[in-house]
């Protein structure tokens, strides 16, 4: 019986093998069926980089300020009192987590 199959094994191997990398060319990590999925992570990960984007230039924008060419004093002083953990005696200081 073995014998009057063994030609069709090579067939039925390789259609085997067609139809495993077919279910994975639908379902698996970079499938057909996940095409919401990668959109879904591209959208969150475009907001993710404006977001970054915004606050690099911010940061940007402040230490140019914090530079010897044009040092502005309020920020200096913004800055040395949020690092030494000081306050003027008039100031209302409301600590917030980061």
């Amino acid at each position: 019986m073995l014998a009057h199959l063994r030609p069709y094994l090579s067939t039925a191997a390789l259609a085997l093998l067609i139809f495993y990398f077919g279910v994975h060319a639908f379902t698996g990590e970079g499938g057909l069926l996940r095409s919401d999925f990668r959109d879904a992570t591209l959208v969150a990960k475009t907001q993710e980089l404006a977001q970054l984007a915004k606050e690099r230039q911010d940061l940007e924008v402040r230490a140019r300020l914090l530079r010897d060419t044009s040092l502005s004093a309020d920020l200096l002083e913004e800055r040395s009192r949020s690092l030494l953990g000081f306050a003027d005696p008039r100031d209302y200081v409301i600590r917030m987590k980061p």
